[in-house]
């Protein structure tokens, strides 16, 4: 018994990615695109890099003027900067780092003692050599046009195109104000004298070292939230949340090294730059293996969405479109990153289980379906994504994403995800609104009855915490339509 004779015609089709509509946010890097930045939110990266290019100017010109504190010193750590921000890594969220650079600058403003000789430099050549070290690497595409060869070449492609991207820019801002405060606290207690009744090779000593990484890593994670907000519309303490939980990853790397190079350099002075910050680099070619296993990832993910549309089981571009209303409620509700990709994930493969169907579903309008009928294929969807490899709370997501809300008692089932009830609200949202429009409704009347129905439904089959939250999206997308 043949089951695609009717829908092989549109799967000869080429399916586009559609363009998200007024209720979903456009799409980008990420999860799901990105959210309209709220009032006033774009002052926070322009403040930001304007402090720290102020901070900047002011530090070269009081150094300039002062002179600079043992060359040599400052020159290798300069150097070892720029090298750090010539081989970045890109985390997840979209987050750009510099492990030995970021070390090196860290290590250089906690720098005391070196071969068991005091240091004289302050915060503000702290800041200068920190500063340009990336100003350095920033220039290298033009420093390599007298670089012959495939490597000058290279060199030009990958910093030339990076350097205007606003992360980058806001990733620069930070450092350079991160490492101004570390600096601002630990060096003039040195040079006021204060730390020598701690003996640097003691464990007070290190205690402190470590107390002020820890303030430094706090105030970089406060500014990268404070940005990520700016940039993305997330909420500060999803975004808080999110830089905070990285910290144990590199950011802890970058910390222990950072202090290491301090502590050791007072013994064995500069060569202690290299000899702790070449297991760093070694962790930078781990972090790429794993973001080249989470491309590996995302591209299964992606062949599995379009599997059902070349099939023709589901209409082109819904399982992005659902994706990007589920990951915008996500940030409504205030997921953060790391949940929101997960829910991307899911919501992108809600529709395997179609692939099940001896007969496709009418439009692929699985909220119209019998609830049975939509379980069904949810659980069997579930066991086909726990044979690919992704996060298995991907597929818990999608077995339980036909579910109700409440048990048959009436108490609410607090078991049941919420990227689950998120994702079913942006499914049927979907659903609706594709009916909507082949009956003739214009799409701003197909909205407003398909959010109608939603509520109708709610606190029985829908989350009302969810169908609310897609109605304030829809009412933000009036105002500005």
């Amino acid at each position: 018994m043949s089951r695609r004779r009717g829908p092989v015609r549109r799967a000869e089709q080429r399916v586009p990615r559609p363009a998200a509509g007024p209720d979903a946010p456009p799409a980008g890097h990420a999860p799901g695109g990105a959210r309209p930045r709220p009032r006033g939110a774009g002052a926070v990266p322009a403040v930001l890099h304007t402090v720290a290019a102020a901070l900047l100017v002011a530090a070269v010109a009081a150094t300039a003027a002062a002179g600079v504190a043992q060359p040599l010193v400052a020159v290798a750590f300069l150097t070892l900067i720029a090298v750090g921000e010539c081989v970045r890594i890109t985390l997840p969220g979209d987050r750009e780092q510099a492990p030995i650079g970021a070390a090196a600058a860290l290590a250089y403003a906690l720098l005391g003692p070196l071969r068991g000789l005091p240091t004289t430099h302050g915060v503000l050549q702290v800041v200068a050599v920190a500063g340009a070290g990336s100003l350095l690497a920033a220039i290298a595409p033009v420093l390599s046009r007298a670089l012959p060869g495939a490597y000058g070449r290279a060199l030009r492609r990958r910093r030339g195109r990076r350097w205007g991207d606003p992360v980058r820019r806001d990733t620069a801002a930070r450092r350079l104000l991160t490492v101004g405060f570390a600096a601002a606290v630990f060096q003039p207690l040195y040079n006021g004298g204060l730390l020598d009744r701690l003996p640097s090779a003691g464990p007070a000593y290190g205690v402190f070292l470590a107390a002020v990484a820890a303030l430094a890593a706090l105030c970089d994670a406060t500014l990268a939230a404070a940005l990520h907000r700016a940039r993305t519309g997330l909420r500060f303490p999803a975004a808080l949340e999110d830089e905070l939980r990285s910290l144990p990853g590199i950011g802890s790397a970058i910390v222990a090294t950072g202090m290491l190079v301090s502590l050791a350099a007072g013994e064995i002075g500069l060569w202690a730059l290299p000899v702790f910050c070449a297991p760093l680099l070694l962790a930078q070619v781990s972090f790429r293996r794993a973001a080249a296993i989470r491309a590996t990832t995302g591209q299964t993910i992606a062949t599995l969405a379009r599997a059902t549309e070349v099939a023709g089981y589901t209409p082109p571009g819904h399982a992005r479109r659902v994706a990007d209303t589920a990951c915008a409620l996500g940030r409504e509700l205030g997921l953060g990153t790391r949940e929101l990709a997960l829910l991307e994930y899911a919501a992108l493969m809600h529709d395997v289980g179609q692939l099940s169907l001896v007969e496709p579903v009418p439009d692929g309008a699985t909220a119209l379906l019998p609830a049975a009928e939509q379980q069904r294929i949810a659980r069997l969807g579930s066991e086909v994504i726990r044979r690919t490899g992704v996060p298995p709370r991907v597929a818990e997501q999608v077995a339980r994403l036909a579910d109700p809300c409440r048990r048959p008692d009436g108490g609410l089932d607090r078991s049941l995800p919420l990227s689950a009830r998120i994702i079913r609200v942006a499914n049927a949202h979907d659903d609706l609104l594709t009916a909507a429009r082949g009956r003739g409704l214009s799409d701003p009347a197909g909205r407003l009855e398909a959010l109608e129905a939603l509520r109708l439904e709610r606190g029985r089959v829908y989350d009302p915490r969810v169908v609310e939250a897609l109605a304030r999206m829809g009412g933000r997308a009036r105002e500005r339509g």
